[in-house]
């Protein structure tokens, strides 16, 4: 974190805004990065779904918020990318990074509630989630300026990323599993593998592009999470049984 603030302030590149896809379909511009969120949706739905109840043994009753708070995110993602991208502008980007901040502070939360400290976590939660909407309204107000400073979003969206693996090498669970954790972090990699290959993949056949697939993957996580939530035990009642 202190090395970044050494560098200048990081403006949005306006070739964010270029994709290789930009075919419209049905009148819908840029058609198959608009659609290929629709997994957002299902899988922030379904994360609803499951937590309809504080009492599924696979999440902490105590930082039930946090999950909501994650799966929040992932539906508005949804939302927030399928905008963007039928009209990408820093404006409409806005809309789409909100969104995902809720997701990368929800899950650092309960990383952190799970391995390192609960009441950590309940005190951590709203301050980071004002943190993370805090980093993407910064960068819109110094972009309107002429001065966009793409510094603190940056933080907000990889350090999650880099401290993960930490705390699950470095602390224990109170839940039996946390292999599915891994898988998320790999999807991660991999979603923005094909982000930054989007026109190369676009290139093989043209029949979809890297950003695409991107969204599809990045969506593939959160249902690994929630997987992993349904199908993990506290160790209390595992060593129990």
């Amino acid at each position: 974190m202190v090395a970044v603030f050494f560098l200048g302030p990081v403006p949005q590149d306006p070739s964010y805004h270029e994709f290789a896809d930009t075919r419209s379909i049905l009148g819908i511009p840029n058609f198959w990065n608009v659609v290929s969120n629709f997994p957002f949706l299902l899988v922030g739905g379904l994360g609803f779904y499951y937590l309809r109840s504080i009492n599924q043994p696979g999440i902490l009753p105590d930082l039930h918020l946090a999950y909501v708070v994650f799966f929040a995110g992932i539906l508005l993602t949804g939302l927030g990318s399928a905008y963007y991208h039928y009209a990408p502008d820093n404006a409409t980007l806005i809309w789409d990074r909100l969104a995902m901040t809720l997701g990368f502070m929800g899950l650092i939360t309960i990383i952190i509630g799970e391995h390192i400290s609960l009441p950590a976590a309940k005190r951590l939660l709203i301050p980071l989630v004002i943190v993370g909407a805090g980093s993407v309204v910064y960068w819109g107000i110094t972009e309107a300026r002429g001065s966009g400073d793409l510094r603190p979003y940056g933080i907000v969206q990889f350090l999650p990323m880099l401290l993960m693996p930490l705390i699950l090498l470095l602390y224990r669970s109170v839940f039996n599993r946390v292999s599915f954790y891994w898988f998320v972090m790999a999807l991660y990699v991999l979603s923005k593998l094909f982000e930054h290959f989007d026109f190369d993949v676009y290139g093989f056949g043209e029949l979809i592009s890297g950003h695409s697939l991107k969204h599809v993957v990045a969506a593939v996580a959160p249902l690994v999470l929630l997987h992993g939530f349904y199908s993990r035990q506290p160790r209390s009642e595992v060593s129990a049984m």
